[in-house]
């Protein structure tokens, strides 16, 4: 492999000027202030919750934003990946000697704190690019050339980036799984006994609505990379565009579709997005009375009625549980979203609960197709 990645270090997005994502985060999802940054015409806020980091590049002046690329994106998107690597010209001469492209060579940023080398390259998903990021020994708060930002000392009720989901174009994600393989290290994860690689989970949503295929990958044991999921849109007939069809179309390209958000508590969580003002996606109401669903939540030590009443999908048997709910897009173009997750012993994605996914999301665009 060329670059293997180690940890995931950041998420970034680009928005214009005065578009409410990093209040959002802050008020909504119990992100706090971490360091922050004002040149050539941008903004620039990293934002935490445990040891999930968002950097919220904002405005789009001259030239581009630290540590990352200028996209000129037709939407609000989540555009950049940051991962650690051991060693940032080697990785990128690697990369470069694949055919790969590297816009921002390896520069180095230095500070009080101490320095920073990084890269940037563009990837196979054509609106996400990947910063690679070498800081041993920097010590201050997030990366040099960023300013402290006091915030609450109070901590967030997410704890990690459980997993990424790109939404990707029909039949790549065999090509996208060798190239994050042969570059990042990622290997196939199966979601499913004896899963093709080629093939990954076919989810059909039933009743003609189409349905999505999921591959997912992870890095080898001992790094701290989430899980990369490729989603893709079964062929066939479905009434307009699926929701993968229309991220593809309003962002012009595959790209970040949401991020899984690992809260240890899902129910506290939950009811704080809600009571502030976070727009969460209401399941099918037919999802709560699947025969055998008010057993299966039981078995998982929860109350049917809070999680239906809170909007939380809960899948999984033998003791082994998942359990998850959705928000609604953080930007008005209906594209990208948040997932809080949280975990009871299950590794994988529960095929129920993409199901139920899926369906809400497309209900809820032919709602605002009637409105």
């Amino acid at each position: 492999m060329a670059a293997p990645a180690r940890s995931l270090c950041h998420i970034a997005f680009h928005v214009p000027a005065g578009q409410p994502l990093a209040q959002d985060l802050q008020r909504i999802f119990g992100f706090q202030p971490l360091a922050a940054r004002e040149a050539d015409g941008w903004r620039q806020l990293a934002l935490r919750s445990g040891d999930a980091v968002f950097l919220v590049n904002e405005g789009g002046g001259r030239g581009e934003p630290l540590y990352g690329l200028d996209p000129r994106h037709a939407v609000p998107s989540a555009t950049n990946l940051c991962f650690d690597v051991a060693d940032v010209s080697a990785a990128a001469r690697a990369l470069a000697s694949r055919g790969c492209s590297v816009p921002v060579a390896p520069v180095s940023v230095r500070d009080a704190q101490g320095t920073a080398t990084y890269a940037v390259v563009s990837s196979p998903a054509g609106n996400l690019s990947l910063t690679l990021l070498e800081r041993a020994g920097f010590r201050g708060p997030f990366l040099p050339g960023f300013g402290h930002v006091p915030s609450a000392t109070g901590p967030g009720w997410v704890s990690h980036v459980d997993h990424l989901t790109l939404a990707c174009t029909p039949g790549s994600s065999p090509t996208l799984m060798r190239w994050f393989h042969d570059c990042l290290g990622f290997r196939h994860l199966p979601l499913s006994p004896g899963e093709d690689p080629e093939l990954g989970l076919e989810v059909e949503a039933g009743s003609g609505r189409g349905g999505l295929r999921l591959t997912a990958l992870q890095t080898p044991p001992g790094s701290a990379v989430p899980t990369l999921l490729l989603a893709e849109s079964l062929l066939g007939a479905t009434d307009g565009q699926d929701q993968i069809e229309q991220f593809l179309a309003q962002h012009r390209g595959p790209g970040l579709q949401h991020v899984g958000l690992y809260t240890p508590n899902i129910m506290k969580a939950t009811e704080r997005v809600a009571v502030a003002g976070g727009q969460l996606l209401t399941p099918p109401s037919a999802y709560y009375l699947q025969p055998g669903k008010e057993r299966q939540i039981l078995a998982a030590g929860h109350e049917p009625s809070l999680l239906a009443q809170q909007g939380i999908l809960l899948d999984g048997d033998k003791g082994k549980f998942l359990l998850q709910v959705f928000t609604k897009s953080l930007f008005a173009e209906d594209t990208f979203f948040l997932e809080l997750i949280q975990r009871q012993g299950a590794t994988g994605f529960g095929q129920g609960n993409i199901r139920a996914l899926w369906q809400s999301v497309q209900e809820q665009a032919a709602r605002g197709q009637e409105a």
